[in-house]
C-alpha cells in the first residue's frame, strides 16, 4: 500500500485523539480490510503512542486482523449448542467449497473463513453468519448451497 493519505485523513477526522485508538483502528480496517503494519505505524507516531501500545490493542480485539481479509466474510459457530449438533461437519464443509481452512482467505482475496466460539444465538444452531447476515440451523448440505449462491449470487 503506497497511499496513506486515508489514514492520516482518518487519524484527523479523530483530532489525533489516543482516546480514540479502537475508533481509529476500526475506520482503518473498514477501508483497507486488515490492519497493515504501516498504518500501524503511522497511528503510533500520530498518536505518540509507542508501536507496542497499538500493536497490543490490534491484537487483542478479535475484530481486528493484522492479515488480509478477502471481500466476504464467512464464519461458522463453534460454540458448545452447535458443536453437538454438527457445527464440525458445517466446517469441513465450508473449507472443502472454498479451498481454506478455518482462519484463512482464498487465493483470490474473495472470502475470508472463520470460526467463533459462541455467536449467541444458540437455539438456531449450527449458526454460519456470511456478511453479517445470519443463517441457522445448518447442514453440509446448506452449507454447500450457501457457498454456491455466495459465489453466484446471480443464480
Amino acid at each position: 500500500m503506497n497511499d496513506h493519505q486515508k489514514v492520516y485523513e482518518i487519524i484527523t477526522e479523530y483530532e489525533a485523539q489516543r482516546d480514540s485508538l479502537i475508533s481509529i483502528l476500526q475506520d482503518i480496517q473498514r477501508e483497507y480490510k486488515y490492519l497493515p503494519q504501516e498504518t500501524l505505524e503511522i497511528v503510533a507516531t500520530q498518536l505518540g503512542l509507542s508501536m507496542i501500545q497499538v500493536y497490543g490493542v490490534a491484537t487483542f480485539f478479535r475484530a481486528f486482523s493484522l492479515k488480509p481479509r478477502g471481500e466476504h466474510s464467512v464464519c461458522i459457530c463453534t460454540g458448545t449448542a452447535c458443536h453437538v449438533r454438527g457445527a464440525s461437519s458445517v466446517l469441513g464443509e465450508l473449507e472443502r467449497q472454498l479451498g481454506v481452512d478455518a482462519g484463512e482467505t482464498t487465493a483470490d482475496m474473495k472470502y475470508t473463513l472463520e470460526t467463533a466460539n459462541c455467536m449467541g444465538v444458540c437455539a438456531l444452531g449450527p449458526v454460519v453468519v456470511v456478511d453479517g447476515k445470519y443463517h441457522g440451523q445448518m447442514n453440509a448440505t446448506k452449507s454447500r448451497v450457501l457457498v454456491n449462491g455466495a459465489k453466484n449470487p446471480e443464480g
